[in-house]
């Protein structure tokens, strides 16, 4: 099971679209702890300063990018379950993406999908995947192989 107060996501932008608004909400219902950070867009060089201010100390930078690893829903638990000791914030970045000064700094970089997101989707798909993470881990029959 993950400890889901030690998981963190900071998303550049408010969500806009009453539908995606409410699937994170739906999603954060079933695995309580995990808290959202949001950031005001603005230009990629301000939304990295904004990002490394928001940065807690001894938090494992997880950036979610298109050219980060491609895992699978089990292989993503297992690597939770490895750091669940550790605290972790999932970066997700603007309409411009990250920095590569974000991307230097983070643990590790991975991506939802070889295809590009709207920031609101990505953040809806990320707590999604916490969740059947969790599910994984728990052995629950919400992921399906």
């Amino acid at each position: 099971m993950l400890n889901a107060s030690r998981l963190r996501i900071i998303a550049i932008g408010k969500i806009r679209k009453p539908w995606i608004e409410e699937g994170i909400k739906l999603y954060l219902k079933r695995i309580p702890g995990i808290t959202i950070t949001e950031l005001r867009d603005s230009n990629a060089s301000q939304e990295s300063e904004l990002i490394k201010k928001n940065i807690q100390s001894k938090e494992l930078l997880i950036t979610l990018c298109e050219e980060g690893l491609q895992l699978t829903s089990i292989s993503l638990a297992k690597q939770l379950q490895n750091l669940n000791s550790h605290r972790i914030a999932f970066v997700i970045g603007g309409a411009d993406g990250l920095s590569p000064e974000i991307k230097r700094i983070a643990y590790t970089s991975m991506s939802l999908s070889p295809l590009t997101f709207p920031h609101e989707i990505a953040r809806l798909l990320l707590v999604e995947q916490l969740y059947r993470a969790n599910s994984i881990l728990q052995g629950s029959p919400y992921h399906r192989n």
